[in-house]
């Protein structure tokens, strides 16, 4: 019955190996040449990047059971898009961290441009805007995103799936950043000293 739900997680999951060694881009150098292991790098990049966010946006919209927040339950808001009645307190709890969400994501994108953040392939360390706030502002977008979609949908198994996601989401994230410290050495180092992970200083 849930059968796209759990194809929608089971990729999700999959899919990480094949961004761990997309980062690896000194080894994939080192075993096939300059020119071919960028190339592999890059279409590993494409594939787990693109098939990581099209699993999770699965995750949302796959068939599972819906709740509803006591308060407010009868306040019912009819929106186009997702073709679902939705509480009007999912809207107001859902709205923030989708705003806080998109503002990370698409960011941290314009920072570092849409072909490194599709191919994990990092020219340079960069350490302004969003990135002087935190070290992986899309992965910080994508979970406040997840927050707030399984909310404005009611989406009970993709709200309780969020310690997976954060699980994974982690180990990308460590991944990455043990292959930046090979790539930059200290300069990478002295970044991860002065900018928090993935929760961004209140002060």
């Amino acid at each position: 019955m849930y059968f796209w739900f759990i194809f929608c997680i089971a990729a999700a999951v999959a899919v990480v190996p094949l961004h761990f060694v997309s980062v690896e881009h000194l080894t994939l150098r080192e075993r096939f040449g300059m020119k071919r292991g960028r190339g592999i790098g890059e279409i590993l990049g494409y594939v787990s990047g693109w098939g990581f966010f099209i699993s999770w946006i699965g995750i949302w919209f796959s068939p599972q059971p819906r709740f509803v927040t006591p308060l407010l339950h009868q306040s019912l808001v009819a929106v186009p898009v997702v073709m679902l009645p939705i509480p009007l307190l999912h809207i107001l709890v859902s709205a923030p961290f989708l705003t806080l969400g998109a503002w990370f994501g698409i960011n941290g994108v314009k920072e570092v441009t849409l072909r490194v953040a599709e191919t994990h392939r990092t020219e340079r360390i960069i350490s302004t805007g969003t990135y002087s706030i935190i070290r992986h502002p899309q992965y910080l977008g994508a979970l406040l995103a997840h927050f707030g979609m399984s909310f404005l949908l009611s989406a009970w198994f993709s709200l309780i799936s969020t310690p997976l996601l954060m699980i994974l989401v982690y180990m990308i994230s460590k991944k990455e950043e043990k292959e930046l410290v090979r790539e930059f050495g200290c300069e990478y180092e002295a970044y991860q000293k002065n900018v928090p992970m993935l929760t961004p200083r209140l002060c």
